[in-house]
């Protein structure tokens, strides 16, 4: 079952690098973008993931530890500069 499995996977790789090379000099850059693309969505996806769950927690860090004034945001460690002597 398993090396029925890998010896299709083979032959499936071997076409699409046949296929490649019966292409065009502007085919086939098309053809390697779009294998790029797909290869690197799921990245992509854990990426934006990533970044959105990060986002709302510095938001809701913000929400919790300073004050707001409208769209100021002021945290309640902040130390005014001293007055120059």
């Amino acid at each position: 079952m398993v090396e029925k499995l890998l010896a299709g996977a083979v032959l499936a790789v071997c076409a699409v690098m046949l296929l490649r090379l019966c292409l065009g000099a502007r085919a086939r850059h098309r053809f390697d973008h779009a294998v790029r693309t797909i290869v690197r969505l799921p990245l992509w996806v854990v990426h934006r993931m990533r970044a959105s769950r990060g986002a709302a927690e510095a938001i809701r860090r913000a929400k919790a530890k300073g004050e707001w004034e409208g769209n100021v945001y002021t945290p309640k460690s902040f130390k005014r500069p001293r007055k120059p002597h």
